[in-house]
C-alpha cells in the first residue's frame, strides 16, 4: 500500500504540490484562526469530551445517533470523530477543529480523484484540485469546526469510489460507506444524497446492471448498507427530534402565516381566488424558487458571498471574480453536451442544480454552509471554461497563458488572505463569540475567591465555554446540584451550575443589593456573598469595583469584570 501511494506521488507531483498548498492553507494558526470557537464548537468539543471521558454526552445519554446539544439536535459523526482526535491531542481548539481540515485537505485530493476518473482529463482534475484548495468557499469552510465540510468530503470521495465501482463493484462498499456517513453528519446530506443516489442510477443504470452481474456479492452488500444508513435516518427524520433543526429554519414559520393572513385581507379578489393565491403551499413555492435562484447570483457566488459571518468573509465572494467568465463559459459547454446526452455532463449539471436544494427549503437563502452540496462542481465548471480558452492558443502560448491565470489567481488568494487573517479577524471577532477563553481564564484562577460567578448571556451559551475551557468533569457536571436547565422557545436554556449564575443582560440590577433574577424565575442576590459579575460593557450595579477588561480585536469593550 505504501508503495502504491510513493509511486502514485512521484508520478503525480504537481497534485502534491496542490494537497501541500491546500494543508497549508487550512493547517496554518488554525488554533488562532477563527478568532475562537464558537458555541457550535465548543458543544461537538465537549460533548466529544464527555462521550471520551464517561460514554455519555452532557445530558447523560449514552452513545447517542444525534446529540441534544442545546436542542438543536447535533447529527453524531463530527463529534465521534473529535472524540478520536481528543483522544490523540486533548481538549483544545486545533483538536475539535483538526477533522474539519483533514476533510477539507482531503476534499482537494479526491476532488482530483474524482475529476480525473469522470473526464479522464488530467489537466482539468489538476486545476479543478488547485481550485478546491484555494477558492474561498472550500478553503474558509476547511478551518472551522464545520460538519457541512466533513460531509463534502464523505460525498466526493463517496461518488469517487461509486464510479470506481461501476469498472470494479468491490469499490461500491466503500462508496456506500462514505456516502452513507455523510448523512450521519450534516442535515443538508440528507436531501442531497437520496436526490443524487436517484440522479446516479436513472443516468447509469446500464453499468450499473453489467456491474452487478460481474459482482453480485459486492452490489448486495452496498444495497445493505445503503438500508442500514438510509431507513434509520428517514425513521429519524419522521419524529420530532430529526425534525427540530429544520424547524427552527423552515420557509414556513409564524412570520409566514402572519404574511399570508396580511396578504388576504388586503386582497381585492375574492375570497376563492384570494385563498388559490395566498396559502401556504403558494408561499413555500414561490419562496423555494427564489431561494434556489438566489444561490447562483453573481453577487452570492463572485463578489459579496453569504450574510453569515461565520460562515464566509463579508463582501467577499465565494469564487474568485477572475473565475467568472470561465465558470459561464464552462456550463454552457456543460449543458451543450448535456444536451448531446453526454451523461457526465448531465451528472455535473444535476449534482450543481439539486445542490441548492437544501439550503433553499430553509429561510436564510442562499445560504454558503447549507449549500456547500454544491461543491467541487464550481471549480469542474471553472476548469473546463478555462482550458477551453487556453486550448485556443498555439502550443508556445499555452503555458503562457497558464502561467497568466496562476499569477491572477495567487493575487486574488493574496488579497483573500490578507482579508481573512487581518481584516476580518480583527472586524468580526464578535461573530465568534471571542472574550471567553480570556475570561475563563481568569475566572478558573480566581475561583476560591468568590462564593457567586455571574455571567451575562448576551453573548450566548456562557455555560458550554466554561464546560469546555475549564474543562469540567462531565460526571460531575450532570450531577451538580446546583444544576438548573430548561425548555423555552425550542432551545434549552441553563441557568446555574456549581457556583455560576447566568442573567440575561436586562435582567443585570442598577441598584447594588437588588436581586438578580434568572431567566427560569428564581432570584439571588449577593448582600452575604463575594461576588463576582461578567457582564457587557457598562452594565453592573452602583457600588461595584471594576477589576478587569477583555476586549474584542478591534478594540472594543467584550466583557468587564466586577466585584462587589
Amino acid at each position: 500500500m505504501l508503495k502504491k501511494l510513493f509511486n502514485f506521488a512521484r508520478e503525480n507531483p504537481i497534485l502534491i504540490l496542490i494537497v501541500l498548498l491546500g494543508a497549508g492553507l487550512r493547517l496554518v494558526a488554525i488554533g488562532e484562526m477563527p478568532p475562537s470557537l464558537n458555541w457550535d464548537e465548543v458543544s461537538h468539543g465537549y460533548n466529544a469530551y464527555s462521550i471520551l471521558k464517561t460514554g455519555r454526552d452532557e445530558w447523560g445519554e449514552s452513545f447517542p445517533t444525534i446529540f441534544r446539544a442545546y436542542g438543536d439536535y447535533k447529527l453524531p459523526v463530527y463529534i465521534y470523530l473529535t472524540a478520536i482526535s481528543e483522544f490523540f491531542l486533548g481538549l483544545s481548539e486545533f483538536s475539535v477543529r483538526l477533522p474539519s481540515v483533514l476533510a477539507g485537505i482531503a476534499t482537494v485530493a479526491f476532488t482530483y480523484l474524482l475529476v480525473n476518473e469522470i473526464l479522464k482529463n488530467k489537466k482539468i482534475a489538476l486545476l479543478s484540485a488547485l481550485l478546491a484548495a484555494i477558492e474561498p468557499w472550500s478553503l474558509f469552510l476547511s478551518r472551522g469546526a464545520f460538519e457541512a465540510n466533513l460531509a463534502l468530503f464523505f460525498i466526493v470521495s463517496g461518488i469517487y469510489f461509486f464510479f470506481k465501482g461501476i469498472n470494479s463493484s468491490r469499490f461500491f462498499v466503500p462508496a456506500t460507506f462514505l456516502l452513507g456517513l455523510s448523512v450521519w453528519t450534516y442535515n443538508s446530506a440528507r436531501i442531497f444524497i437520496p436526490l443524487l443516489l436517484v440522479t446516479l442510477v436513472f443516468l447509469f443504470k446500464d453499468k450499473l446492471l453489467e456491474a452487478y452481474k460481474n459482482g453480485k456479492s459486492f452490489v448486495r452488500l452496498s444495497l445493505i448498507l445503503t438500508a442500514l444508513f438510509l431507513i434509520p435516518m428517514f425513521f429519524q427524520l419522521l419524529n420530532p427530534v430529526g425534525q427540530a433543526r429544520y424547524g427552527e429554519v423552515a420557509i414556513i414559520d409564524d412570520g409566514a402565516i402572519a404574511q399570508i393572513i396580511e396578504s388576504r385581507e388586503k386582497s381585492s379578489f375574492g375570497p376563492q381566488i384570494t385563498r388559490l393565491i395566498y396559502n401556504r403551499p403558494t408561499y413555500f413555492l414561490s419562496h423555494f424558487v427564489k431561494n434556489w435562484i438566489s444561490h447562483f447570483s453573481p453577487g452570492f457566488l463572485f463578489l459579496e458571498g453569504g450574510s453569515h459571518y461565520q460562515f464566509s468573509v463579508p463582501n467577499n465572494g465565494l469564487i474568485y471574480l477572475v473565475n467568472l467568465p470561465f465558470f459561464v463559459l464552462g456550463l454552457i459547454i456543460l449543458l451543450i453536451k448535456a444536451l448531446k446526452k453526454d451523461k457526465t455532463s448531465a451528472l455535473l449539471l444535476a449534482w450543481l442544480m439539486l445542490s441548492p436544494i437544501p439550503s433553499s427549503l430553509t429561510r436564510e437563502a442562499p445560504h454558503v454552509l447549507r449549500s456547500i452540496t454544491i461543491l467541487p462542481i464550481p471549480m469542474v465548471v471553472t476548469s473546463l471554461g478555462l482550458l477551453t480558452i487556453i486550448n485556443l492558443f498555439q502550443k508556445k502560448f499555452k503555458y503562457v497563458a497558464t502561467m497568466i491565470y496562476i499569477i491572477v489567481a495567487v493575487v486574488f488568494l493574496e488579497s483573500y488572505l490578507n482579508d481573512y487573517f487581518v481584516n476580518y479577524k480583527k472586524n468580526y471577532s464578535w461573530s465568534w463569540q471571542y472574550g471567553y477563553k480570556q475570561v475563563f481564564q481568569f475566572v478558573k484562577e480566581n475561583y476560591d475567591d468568590y462564593d457567586k460567578i455571574i455571567i451575562t448571556k448576551k453573548y450566548g451559551e456562557p455555560h458550554e465555554f466554561i464546560l469546555f475551557y475549564w474543562p469540567w468533569n462531565p460526571k460531575d457536571f450532570r450531577s451538580d446540584l446546583n444544576i438548573k436547565r430548561f425548555y423555552q422557545s425550542n432551545w434549552y436554556w441553563v441557568d446555574s451550575f456549581d457556583k455560576f449564575y447566568f442573567v440575561n443582560d436586562w435582567s443585570i440590577p442598577k441598584e447594588e443589593w437588588q436581586d438578580f433574577v434568572l431567566e427560569s424565575g428564581d432570584n439571588f442576590n449577593c448582600e452575604q456573598s463575594n461576588c463576582l459579575l461578567i457582564t457587557s460593557p457598562n452594565n453592573v450595579p452602583k457600588g461595584w469595583n471594576k477589576i478587569k477588561a477583555i476586549n474584542f480585536l478591534n478594540g472594543e469593550v467584550a466583557f468587564e469584570m466586577y466585584e462587589n
